[in-house]
C-alpha cells in the first residue's frame, strides 16, 4: 500500500537523503549540496515557492517529488515543473513513482494548471521508459540551458 502526502518539516532530512540518493544516481553527488536547513527554510516557510509530496509504504519514506509552479505565457496558465523525482531502489515496481504521478497530476488539475513538465537525463533509458508509459512525450525540439555560479554573477553586475 502506497500512500502519498505533502512533505511536513520533520521530512526534510529524509527529503536530503533522497536528493542524495538521486544525485548518486545520476552521478551528479558533488554537486548534491543542499542542505536540511535548506529544505527547511524554502518547503517549510509562509509563503513557499516550492513544494514537495513523499510517497510512504509501511509509514517508510519510498519516494518524493519535489516541484514548483511555472507560467505558460503561450496556454496562459500555470503549470508545475518537477524539479526532483526519486523513488529508492528497493520501492521501486511497487507502484510508488505511479502514484507519485497520479498525485501531481492532481495538484495539477486542483490548481487549473496546463501541463507538467521535467527533464530526464538522456541515457536513463529505465526513466524514459516509465515516462512514456504514462503517456508522457519527449520535447526533443528545445534544447536546454543554464547560467550559473561565476557566469550568472558576472551577468548580474553588468
Amino acid at each position: 500500500m502506497v500512500t502519498i502526502r505533502p512533505a511536513k518539516a520533520a521530512d526534510c532530512q529524509a527529503i536530503i537523503d533522497l536528493i542524495k540518493g538521486l544525485a548518486v544516481y545520476e552521478e551528479l553527488e558533488e554537486f548534491a549540496i543542499a542542505t536540511a536547513d535548506d529544505i527547511q527554510r524554502d518547503l517549510f516557510t509562509e509563503h513557499p515557492k516550492v513544494f514537495a509530496l513523499v510517497a510512504e509504504v509501511e509509514q517508510q519514506i519510498a519516494g518524493f517529488a519535489l516541484y514548483f509552479f511555472n507560467y505558460s505565457t503561450f496556454l496562459g496558465k500555470h503549470g508545475i515543473y518537477l524539479e526532483d523525482f526519486f523513488v529508492k531502489p528497493e520501492f521501486r515496481s511497487q507502484k510508488v513513482g505511479f502514484e507519485l504521478f497520479k498525485a501531481l497530476a492532481r495538484v495539477a488539475a486542483d490548481n487549473n494548471c496546463g501541463r507538467l513538465d521535467w527533464a530526464v537525463l538522456d541515457w536513463n533509458q529505465l526513466a524514459i521508459d516509465f515516462y512514456e508509459r504514462l503517456g508522457a512525450k519527449a520535447q526533443t525540439e528545445w534544447t536546454g540551458y543554464r547560467l550559473e555560479g561565476e557566469m550568472l554573477n558576472r551577468l548580474a553586475q553588468m
